[in-house]
């Protein structure tokens, strides 16, 4: 394999692609990693590139038809707060697409972007918030 720029890519499929880079750098911290086209664009954040495809992109076109709606796979991220990112993100009027689920690795939460593609909001268990020094 060649061509590793120290990213781990996927791509999502959307039909807006303004409107996806505009939800992943407001609400998740992600950076513009290539000029935003119409048709395609990447953001990243951290080791992930995400490469959104619009319905003009190269990507989109080769995905099959019956395989064009969005999955049952998502992304993962690692959160220090996961309330406060719930709180946060109630509060822009994003769309969860799940309830929080507890389990012995730790607490999740699904949230969609405006195309669907799901986002996984995970605190680790055992993972401390970080403490606030009263005034």
């Amino acid at each position: 394999m060649t061509g590793s720029h120290g990213h781990a890519s996927v791509r999502y499929l959307v039909d807006d692609v303004a409107a996806a880079v505009d939800f992943y750098t407001t609400h998740l911290d992600f950076q513009v990693g290539a000029d935003a086209a119409p048709a395609f664009a990447e953001v990243i954040r951290g080791p992930l590139r995400l490469l959104l495809s619009g319905p003009a992109s190269s990507g989109a076109r080769a995905t099959p038809e019956d395989a064009a709606a969005p999955g049952r796979n998502r992304i993962h991220l690692i959160v220090d707060d996961l309330a406060a990112e719930i709180e946060r993100h109630r509060a822009a009027g994003l769309p969860f697409r799940s309830e929080l689920v507890a389990g012995p690795g730790g607490q999740q939460i699904l949230l969609a972007d405006p195309a669907g593609n799901l986002i996984e909001l995970f605190q680790p268990a055992g993972q401390a918030v970080a403490a606030t020094a009263a005034p």
